[in-house]
């Protein structure tokens, strides 16, 4: 039996895995490569599109299915094609309008499961874009006729997201959507159910791995359900208080190549699998 056999790690990308540049340092690839060389399956579960997560395939080659959209699909990047996917039933985008009426500062981006749809543009909007290299492909949400994936809302002001927030939840339709707040500037509605964690015990069962040998590691909000859900749920030292108070563990930080550090506790004993 090799040293990290069947082990599952599922990190985060951003503010976990990812520096604050969004590049990979060095010692954590080494430290992947090890970890799979002896029987542990590497992957992430993130917010983002498979589409936009495809460099960061090439780079780690994770050897498992990654969880995608907050939990809204699994994609097989070595078979380029998505495993199993939920989508948003149509009367969202009544919630879509109900903010677009309430709130017309609000950016808006639709998900589809191949595409995003720029719907509404604020600064939010174009350093989303900035930031992950989309094009711009805008349309209105009423004309998106394709399956949706997610909303995803954008503002630069923390107050602004709050009182969207609260616009959210007091609208007569909220209970049948989950909502998230991904980073500080976006927040999303999720299909009824869906989040990282519940993606997370539809990998070990795809993967037919025992839920006690898994680990998930996180940095943000959308990630403490999938820190509860796993076996081991690992904090960042840059995490937010609320997922540092969900963690079984805390680690280094993101800039402190925080998976090799795993891999290593894990490996000389101090972190119990």
């Amino acid at each position: 039996m090799k040293k990290f056999d069947k082990i599952l790690i599922c990190t985060d990308l951003d503010g976990t895995l990812l520096r604050n540049d969004k590049t990979i340092s060095p010692e954590n690839l080494s430290a992947i490569e090890y970890f799979k060389s002896e029987g542990g399956l590497f992957t992430f579960i993130t917010g983002r599109m498979p589409f936009f997560a495809s460099d960061i395939c090439d780079i780690i080659k994770p050897n498992a299915p990654f969880g995608c959209i907050n939990g809204g699909g699994i994609y097989d990047y070595a078979a380029q094609k998505y495993l199993w996917t939920q989508s948003l039933t149509p009367d969202v985008l009544d919630l879509v309008e109900y903010v677009d009426k309430n709130l017309p500062f609000m950016g808006i981006q639709v998900n589809t499961f191949e595409k995003i749809y720029f719907c509404k543009e604020n600064a939010a909007m174009a350093e989303f874009r900035a930031a992950t290299k989309q094009p711009n492909i805008t349309c209105h949400y009423r004309e998106v006729n394709e399956p949706i994936a997610k909303i995803l809302f954008g503002d630069q002001s923390d107050h602004h997201i709050l009182c969207l927030k609260d616009l959210l939840d007091h609208h007569p339709n909220a209970d049948n959507f989950d909502f998230i707040r991904s980073e500080f500037t976006l927040y999303e509605i999720l299909p009824k159910g869906i989040s990282k964690g519940s993606v997370l015990p539809k990998l070990v069962q795809l993967l037919n791995i025992d839920p006690n040998k898994t680990i998930a590691v996180g940095d943000y909000n959308n990630d403490i359900a999938m820190l509860r859900a796993a076996k081991t749920g690992i904090a960042v030292a840059n995490a937010l208080p609320e997922v540092k108070a969900a963690a079984d563990y805390i680690t280094v930080s993101n800039e402190e190549h925080a998976i090799a550090a795993i891999i290593s506790d894990i490996e000389n004993g101090k972190l119990q699998i």
